[in-house]
């Protein structure tokens, strides 16, 4: 069960064992996650009106209509730029080139799909709490005596940011580890936090 304790931090407890886990915060933000923050915003809009009331846990698959890419990139090439900087360095904010070549990656060059089908590969579920919609992805270990721990990301940010370390949590002797070390992942998509994709009504903020 998938217990949430408030938006910040996220407990675990396990045989009289309490397992803390820390949300990490993003005060510089790759690229990767810029644009991915800025979809969530377009598409979370959407799944705010059609939050259910179903608590239980269903299987959930992201399906991100062609039609919100397609609008998004249009909005991306429509983008009005300021003048140029007067200087030659980052004295006067971050420098206008760099921020085109950006956003011109954002627009063309991104690959959405190719996206989109790594965490669909994942077990993905979604639950009802307290009224709001909660898309997780949930990766068991093979090792029986495994611990759950849940991995909480900060704003903005999305669970694109731990994907990589499933493998090694969950399959510690893969990568030199032992058993013991084994977990049972609980990755769940913050509302809100530039996170949330919904087959249809994407919550799960794109981490494009």
């Amino acid at each position: 069960m998938l217990r949430t304790e408030n938006a910040s931090s996220i407990q675990v407890h396990f045989s009289g064992r309490l397992i803390a886990v820390a949300v990490g915060s993003l005060m510089l933000v790759p690229a990767g996650y810029i644009l991915p923050a800025i979809a969530s915003d377009t598409i979370s809009a959407t799944s705010a009106k059609t939050t259910s009331s179903d608590e239980s846990i269903r299987p959930f698959h992201i399906n991100v209509p062609q039609s919100q890419l397609d609008d998004f990139r249009k909005r991306i090439s429509e983008t009005r730029w300021p003048d140029k900087e007067i200087v030659d360095d980052a004295s006067q904010g971050i420098q206008l080139a760099q921020v085109q070549e950006l956003v011109r990656y954002w627009g063309t060059d991104y690959n959405w799909r190719k996206a989109e089908a790594q965490p669909n590969s994942l077990p993905e579920f979604i639950t009802t709490i307290d009224g709001v919609e909660i898309q997780f992805i949930h990766v068991r270990s093979r090792y029986p005596n495994a611990l759950p721990v849940v991995l909480t990301h900060g704003w903005p940010g999305s669970t694109f940011e731990f994907i990589k370390s499933i493998g090694p949590l969950t399959d510690p002797t893969a990568y030199g580890g032992r058993p013991e070390d084994a977990f049972d992942v609980v990755i769940p998509s913050i509302p809100g936090a530039s996170a949330g994709y919904r087959a249809g009504h994407p919550h799960f903020g794109p981490w494009w």
